[in-house]
This record gives C-alpha cells, sequence and structure tokens, in this order.
C-alpha cells in the first residue's frame, strides 16, 4: 500500500465520524507531494498518520488546519522526522478493557494479566475501573468505561487480578511528565473524554505501579511469564500491537505464546492476525478481531467504544 493509499484508509475506515480534524488532515496529506516526499524518508514503520500526527501535536504544531499543518511540517521537518524516528505509537487507551472485560472475567481466578505492548501498562488495570455497556454499569472505580456492546449479555464481574505485569521495547511511566505528554499527544483533537479518562487511569497506575519490562515480545516473554505466581490462571494479552511487528516476528510471537500455560487474548486487525472465516464486520468503519487462544470471538472498535459478539 502506497502511503498516500494509507492515509485515504485511515480517513475513511479510523478518523470517519471519530474525528473530523483526523479525517481532514489524512485526506490533505494523501494528496500533499511534499509531505509524502517527506514521509517517504522514514521507514516503512514509521510512516503512519497516528505518528505523524501525534509528533506534530507533541512539538506543539496546529492539526486543526489542513494548510497551517502543511507549513509547520514542511518548515520543522527535521525536527518531526527525528521524533518520529525514535517514537512509535504507544496509544495506552484503557478504554480497550471494555472489550477484554468479557473474556477476562469468563477465565478461571484469580488472574495473572502479562501485556505485551504494555505502553504506560494502563489496559492492566480491569479491576479498577468501571464499565458502562448500555444500561448494565460493572464496577464502582474511575475511569468508567463506556462500550456499546452488541450480541452477548455484559459480564456480571470484574476480574480477580493478583498479578499483572507489562512488556514493551520502551516502558511508558505516567509519572513522568515527558511520558505522560506523549500518551496526551496520542490522543485525537476533539477526544476530550478520553483525555480525563487517561488522567483518571495514570492516577490508577501510579498508586500501585505494575512492572513493566523493557524487552522484546518473542526473546524476553517466557522469562517474565515464569514470574507468575502459583495458583494463578495466566493471562497473555495484546491490543492493536502486532501492526508494528514485522511478519516473521508476528509468527515467532504466535508460535511462543502458545507454548506457555494459560490463556492468549489477542485484539488486533484482521489483516494484522489472520482468522478464518470471519464474519462481515458491522460497518464499514475499522475493527479489531477479538480472540481468545487463536479462537475469534467479537469484532472490537480501536479505542474500546464497540463490540460486536459473534464467537
Amino acid at each position: 500500500m502506497s502511503v498516500a493509499t494509507s492515509y485515504t484508509e485511515f480517513a475513511a475506515r479510523e478518523a470517519h465520524a471519530v474525528s473530523p480534524a483526523y479525517e481532514r488532515l489524512a485526506l490533505a496529506v494523501s494528496r500533499d507531494d511534499e509531505v509524502l516526499a517527506l514521509l517517504g524518508t522514514l521507514p516503512p514503520t514509521k510512516r503512519q498518520p497516528s505518528l505523524l500526527f501525534g509528533v506534530v501535536r507533541l512539538l506543539g504544531g496546529p492539526v486543526e488546519d489542513p494548510a497551517a499543518f502543511h507549513d509547520y511540517t514542511v518548515a520543522n521537518w527535521p525536527a518531526i522526522a527525528a521524533e518520529m524516528r525514535s517514537r512509535a505509537t504507544q496509544t495506552n487507551e484503557p478504554g480497550r478493557c471494555a472489550v477484554l472485560l468479557p473474556v477476562l472475567a469468563a477465565l478461571p481466578q484469580p488472574l495473572a494479566l502479562l501485556e505485551v505492548g504494555a505502553s504506560a501498562g494502563l489496559c492492566l488495570y480491569p479491576d479498577r475501573y468501571a464499565y458502562r455497556y448500555g444500561d448494565h454499569q460493572r464496577g464502582s472505580g474511575e475511569p468508567v468505561l463506556e462500550c456499546a456492546a452488541t450480541g452477548m449479555a455484559p459480564p456480571t464481574r470484574l476480574p480477580d487480578v493478583v498479578w499483572r505485569a507489562g512488556l514493551d521495547l520502551n516502558p511508558l511511566d505516567v509519572s513522568d511528565p515527558a511520558d505522560l505528554a506523549w500518551l496526551d499527544a496520542l490522543i485525537w483533537p476533539e477526544h476530550t473524554h478520553r483525555r480525563a479518562r487517561l488522567r483518571a487511569a495514570a492516577a490508577v497506575a501510579a498508586a500501585e505501579p505494575p512492572v513493566l519490562m523493557r524487552g522484546d515480545l518473542v526473546d524476553d516473554l517466557p522469562a517474565l511469564a515464569a514470574q507468575v505466581p502459583a495458583g494463578a490462571t495466566l493471562v497473555v494479552f495484546h491490543t492493536s500491537v502486532l501492526y508494528q511487528v514485522p511478519a516473521p516476528r508476528r509468527a515467532a510471537f504466535v508460535e511462543v505464546v502458545r507454548g506457555l500455560p494459560g490463556h492468549w487474548i489477542a485484539n488486533e486487525a484482521p489483516d494484522v492476525l489472520r482468522h478464518e472465516a470471519l464474519p462481515e464486520p458491522p460497518g464499514g468503519a475499522h475493527h479489531n478481531v477479538l480472540a481468545l487462544d487463536g479462537t475469534p470471538l467479537a469484532w472490537t472498535r480501536g479505542h474500546g467504544q464497540a463490540l460486536s459478539w459473534f464467537g
């Protein structure tokens, strides 16, 4: 897929009806030969819209007006390119816990959670947040995570988590203002509710910091998994992570994770982690596939805002 096409796809499938600013911006970049040429100087994994837009926001550049964005990007390209080369999209959206919860609550308790691509570890606290599925609320914590769920009854309980750890090439620390600023920059412009959610979830993580290990999802996963306390069900999970991993390493990861005791929850795009005979996704928006131990169960939206169960 060309860089221009990837921005057109992002506008149509991810930003449409979710972020008008990023929809406008992505369409403008897809037609902007000067910015496309600059993006072409970066490695293929560093050209994606969310990384470019997040870096420009982090540096204080404009993302609401495409013309101002163009001028800023061209004028400040060396600084933007340096940040894009050194960073990855580490969107740590606690709202994704709402689509993980139905699976987590149904597994043998208590749980030992191990997140791959954990960023700052905010998705390691599904037992501390509250959830609203339509008229059904579960839990009493903050933030309250809202999810439009179809095809299933909402879970009746929260999981019992006795151990939580994350693995990431570059773990982030919510108590570090610079790391928190990057997480904030990755939130789309209009999403003030997600900014509030980030702050509330960061307070939970800061009060009880998770074990976050700097490491590779293939080479370092078994050693971290071996630290799980006796009597707890290991759950290795990841959400919107594997698209950043080259295909051969993805295959190696799947082999490693399948060899571990416990369970494996994946929440990834269908072209990143393939499954046979998936039903049609609801509507034309971008959806991930929620799967348990390789069996697909539901379509999910990227920020946890919707879940359509078919398993």
